[in-house]
């Protein structure tokens, strides 16, 4: 009698026991996907963090340019004011202009190393006509604030240019992108290595070959050879 109440019992419990390991299975189960997930959205803050970090340093380095463009501006409009007193205008011109020049060669020698031969070139040009008597005080404050200017293109510009690049100790022809002064990019002519301009360090660090596509798809929007378009690039940053 008791041996089949047993096997009743047994009867009775064995689906019990079957449903209580498939719930068990699905638990596990739900648990992994709950541990995938939250090591998704783990990576995703992470990335959303960093990103934040470079928004919040290119934040900083725009708002040191429009403090000194302003400083510009301001010191135009102050010139402006004063344009009829001619003889003042004449004896104080000079040492502004004098001043402005070397502001802007300190600016360039601080800032993203692109077109380096241009834009001394410029500055030099610039120096040798302050030098001379058979310009006139108005042609030479043009040719200043046209410097200027060229400056502040440079800021919302895309732009493409060849030149030679030291890599590993060897000099390489290479395609320099410049992606306003957020980024300055280069390329060998075979694709191969690219490499991009630490602002913090203020040296060359190779950048990573999963870059290689959307650097030479830089290149091409910059050379008018592709229609503008979204770039996933990093970007130069400042403390």
């Amino acid at each position: 009698m008791t041996s089949y109440v047993n096997a009743q019992e047994d009867d009775y419990l064995k689906p019990v026991v079957k449903s209580a390991d498939k719930i068990n299975q699905s638990a596990i189960k739900s648990q992994e996907k709950i541990n995938s997930i939250t090591g998704q959205i783990d990576s995703k803050l992470q990335q959303f963090k960093a990103v934040n970090k470079e928004t919040d340093g290119l934040v900083v380095y725009n708002n040191q340019l429009r403090k000194q463009i302003q400083n510009q501006l301001d010191e135009m409009a102050d010139l402006n004011a004063s344009i009829d007193e001619v003889s003042v205008i004449e004896r104080q011109i000079t040492p502004l202009m004098m001043r402005m020049v070397d502001g802007l060669e300190q600016f360039i020698g601080l800032d993203v190393p692109f077109l380096p031969e241009e834009r001394q070139k410029r500055i030099a040009s610039l120096r040798e006509m302050m030098d001379r008597a058979d310009v006139a005080p108005s042609e030479k404050f043009r040719r200043v604030m046209e410097a200027y200017q060229v400056e502040m293109d440079y800021g919302r510009t895309i732009e493409a240019y060849s030149g030679i690049q030291k890599i590993e100790g060897t000099e390489r022809d290479v395609d320099f992108l410049r992606i306003g002064r957020i980024a300055l990019i280069y390329q060998t002519r075979d694709a191969a290595l690219q490499g991009i301009w630490n602002k913090k360090s203020k040296q060359w660090e190779a950048l990573d070959n999963s870059y290689r596509t959307q650097v030479t798809k830089g290149l091409r929007i910059a050379k008018k050879q592709l229609a503008p378009n979204l770039l996933t690039l990093p970007v130069a940053l400042t403390d």
